[in-house]
């Protein structure tokens, strides 16, 4: 198993294999200055919980790194997780309640976390199998072990992301394509833990 590419986006920028894509430090809203500088017309983006917003950058950016011979409809998995759940959204949604004495039924749609594959799935067509795990930190032993289940199971490639968005502003999504590679000389679990240890400037 071999990474093919990755992305990182996080309030002070949007990073493509380890190097900056899009900077958005300093800006007043990160998400959508990163989003008008992908220059893509997709109006449902604005409607987006922080999750879809973060995880739809990230992915944008990677995809002239899917396998040429991807049947991107049927054999592509999505495996994503985090440690919140949609905790984000949660609190917003309750907010809506005790301020305007009414649920906000534009928030109630973001209130599961899977809704960030989902949201991915439309976007792209995607048909194939999905699953979005609630995990204390990232371990990217975890991702390893579905994601090669998957591959086992006949699918080319998985997409996979560690997206989390906190009520104390903490927010990040880190995304990786992985494929089967003959050469399994190499770690990937470490491979994926000195990435995003990088990321976070750790």
């Amino acid at each position: 198993m071999k990474i093919l590419a990755n992305s990182y986006v996080c309030p002070k920028g949007v990073y493509l294999n380890g190097r900056i894509h899009f900077n958005t430090t300093g800006e007043e809203n990160p998400l959508k200055s990163a989003y008008q500088q992908l220059n893509v017309d997709y109006p449902k983006f604005y409607k987006m919980d922080v999750l879809s917003k973060m995880a739809f950058i990230g992915t944008e950016i990677l995809l002239p790194f899917f396998p040429k011979e991807l049947d991107q409809e049927n054999d592509l998995q999505l495996i994503f997780a985090n440690n919140s759940a949609s905790q984000h959204t949660d609190n917003l949604y309750v907010e809506s309640y005790e301020q305007l004495n009414k649920p906000s039924p534009s928030l109630f749609v973001y209130t599961l976390p899977n809704i960030v594959t989902g949201e991915l799935c439309i976007r792209h067509k995607w048909y194939g199998e999905n699953c979005f795990f609630v995990e204390e930190v990232f371990n990217p032993a975890h991702f390893a072990e579905w994601s090669q289940i998957a591959l086992n199971k006949g699918n080319n490639s998985c997409l996979c992301a560690w997206v989390e968005a906190k009520t104390n502003g903490e927010q990040e999504c880190f995304l990786f394509l992985l494929t089967n590679s003959e050469n399994e000389e190499h770690s990937i679990e470490l491979e994926l833990s000195t990435l995003i240890k990088q990321y976070r400037n750790e």
